[in-house]
């Protein structure tokens, strides 16, 4: 794996944050509205987190697998690719990218035994192992995948209040219900994290992010945008979006083949 970010596939697909809610062609022919779009992934993102926590694997497999998940709908539609087969199909790439492997039978036991009689969400191994392969082609087969954990860890021993760490290290797991991780690099995130835990927990970071000479914009421009997602969307963390209000925006989604 590349050792800096900087020189990485990650940092070369860094996106414009119009591009990433651009709702692809096939999708805005079903009806479906960049709103609903951005829902499907928050809702399909809290389904890739349910099926880790049945198969046990760290929160690296976990946030790699979203990062997918977010990035293949960069560049296909989830007309052409069901976000319910390809939800588990990043997390089993992931989980072998980042080296603690879920073999895909026991994700296809536990997605039959979470979603119970919801054919739409029931898949085989053979349809795993065959998006396996598609996913791939729309990675360009770029699997390395940086994340703001090592950074905030890091940094927030520098600025030596490690009593924050759970906060923002639950802040940097939200933020993976949006698409940060596409635009922003993995540290900026983490500052963002930072700033607000020290903001909320009345601590004075100033002069330490003064130190750094980082651009405060940017840090407090993300920060506004997960304070936002939270007043936004009000989402219960265990449960994710109520089935009322995204069921007839998945109904949207081509029938199962």
């Amino acid at each position: 794996m590349a050792a800096n970010f900087w020189t990485s596939s990650h940092c070369k697909q860094l996106l414009d944050p119009d591009d990433v809610d651009l709702v692809p062609a096939a999708d805005r022919e079903r009806g479906i509205t960049p709103e609903e779009f951005r829902l499907i992934k928050i809702h399909m993102s809290f389904h890739i987190w349910r099926l880790a926590q049945q198969v046990k694997v760290r929160q690296r497999v976990i946030a790699t697998a979203v990062t997918y998940f977010r990035r293949v709908y960069t560049r296909k539609s989830m007309s052409d690719y069901d976000p319910r087969l390809v939800a588990p199909t990043c997390l089993y790439l992931a989980s072998k990218v980042e080296e603690s492997t879920v073999q895909a039978r026991l994700l296809v036991f536990y997605i039959k035994k979470m979603c119970g009689s919801d054919d739409k969400y029931r898949f085989e191994i053979k349809d795993i192992l065959e998006m396996e392969m598609k996913l791939l082609e729309a990675l360009d087969y770029y699997l390395v995948v940086f994340h703001p954990y090592r950074p905030l860890l890091q940094l927030l021993q520098d600025a030596g209040i490690t009593d924050l760490t759970q906060f923002a290290w639950g802040l940097v797991n939200d933020t993976y219900k949006m698409d940060l991780i596409l635009i922003y690099p993995p540290y900026m995130i983490a500052l963002a994290c930072i700033y607000i835990a020290s903001v909320l927990k009345d601590k004075d970071t100033t002069a330490w992010f003064e130190e750094l000479r980082v651009d405060m914009n940017i840090v407090k421009n993300i920060s506004m945008e997960i304070l936002d997602f939270y007043d936004t969307y009000k989402i219960d963390p265990q449960r994710g979006i109520p089935e009322d209000k995204i069921s007839s925006v998945m109904n949207k989604l081509p029938a199962k083949a």
